[in-house]
């Protein structure tokens, strides 16, 4: 799913989508503990009120920090699209073969989805769980949008987009759950989770958030990525594109906002409203990106999310699969009495640094593992 090192602009890197993508995934490998940690270590007021609440996600209906992360992450896959699928094109002006490579792709995201939260490598079917992940959701709307895309022009993607989120809101308010009625919205009453259990039956994952349904919403949120793919990789001026950018984040941000007071912003169900709300946080992100590594040209504090963003699939897998404080903890030996409550800072910063130690090795090898 990166953007693979052809993907130029004026015939240069754009490092911006790299290095966003860095970013987000910085939070999950290790960003939230290494704050969360130094929170607990300098048991600052301040922080405890103002900054741990925003690296929690809300229980259900709201929107913080850590809220950003998933949706963001889709986002990005979508904006990279234009790029790839324009230089497969350039090569072979055959779609279908560029959508079977699609298929593919969504498959192997699929399957490594249920390896790290799925139970998928337990080899016990009582605790499979089918669809449950964050991969998952990308392989779903990755899939739709990439159908959308290929085949629509912008303006039938735009009217998809919108007419896949009235749809999902009309589904979830219109159509009534067994025992409860139409138009609830509860963490275990709602249409969405109904059909997962419906469906899934005992391979659902048993918690609020929810798939089958959801994973037409999971592609706005990537079709949204890929508006600003489409705006990136066209001809218009640098500035003008990060104007552009700014201005289609206020208005899906705005949207979103107004939108949520009648279908309430719900990460767990992927809301219409929701999508709307963190798709123009991410526009807006982009925004900041672009401008400061790729029209102002200040590149060089982004390396380190560079490094970790040309490899975000394996990275993802690697901290999922394996726990890296265990390597971590070996400098650390003798350590602990010493530190007292900076004891769990210190073993957060080491893990993370030697998850970026191997990325930086792996990218000076140029070493990146692309499904």
């Amino acid at each position: 799913m990166e953007v693979r090192r052809e993907d130029m602009e004026g015939g240069r890197r754009l490092m911006s989508l790299d290095a966003l993508r860095g970013f987000d995934m910085f939070w999950i490998i290790g960003g939230a503990a290494i704050v969360k940690t130094m929170a607990k270590g300098a048991q600052n007021e301040w922080m405890n009120t103002h900054i741990l609440p925003q690296l929690e996600h809300v229980p259900w209906e709201g929107f913080q920090f850590m809220d950003l992360i998933m949706p963001l992450f889709l986002f990005i896959v979508g904006a990279a699209m234009p790029f790839s699928f324009g230089k497969r094109l350039s090569h072979d002006d055959r779609k279908w073969r560029l959508y079977l490579h699609v298929v593919w792709r969504s498959v192997i995201l699929f399957i490594l989805g249920m390896a790290v939260q799925g139970h998928l490598l337990d080899y016990d079917l009582s605790r499979l769980r089918i669809y449950c992940n964050t991969l998952q959701a990308i392989a779903a709307g990755y899939l739709i949008a990439a159908f959308v895309v290929l085949y629509m022009g912008v303006l039938g993607q735009i009217v998809a987009t919108g007419g896949l989120l009235l749809l999902f809101w009309g589904l979830l308010i219109l159509i009534p759950v067994p025992g409860h009625g139409a138009g609830v919205l509860e963490p275990k009453a709602n249409l969405a989770l109904y059909i997962d259990k419906l469906v899934l039956g005992a391979f659902e994952d048993r918690t609020t958030y929810t798939w089958i349904l959801s994973s037409m919403t999971f592609a706005t949120t990537v079709i949204l990525g890929c508006f600003a793919g489409q705006l990136l990789r066209s001809d218009k001026r640098s500035i003008s594109k990060f104007f552009y950018l700014v201005l289609l984040g206020a208005v899906t941000l705005g949207l979103g906002h107004v939108w949520g007071r009648w279908f309430p912003i719900v990460k767990h169900i992927w809301t219409s409203s929701f999508v709307l709300y963190s798709g123009g946080m991410c526009y807006l992100l982009l925004a900041l990106f672009y401008l400061i590594i790729d029209v102002l040209g200040l590149r060089k504090w982004a390396f380190g999310f560079v490094v970790i963003g040309m490899n975000a699939i394996a990275v993802y897998m690697a901290t999922h699969l394996f726990d890296f404080r265990i390597i971590g903890d070996i400098f650390l030996k003798g350590a602990s009495s010493q530190l007292g409550d900076w004891h769990g800072f210190a073993r957060a910063v080491a893990a993370f640094v030697v998850i970026w130690l191997i990325l930086w090795w792996m990218y000076r090898k140029k070493s990146f593992v692309k499904i």
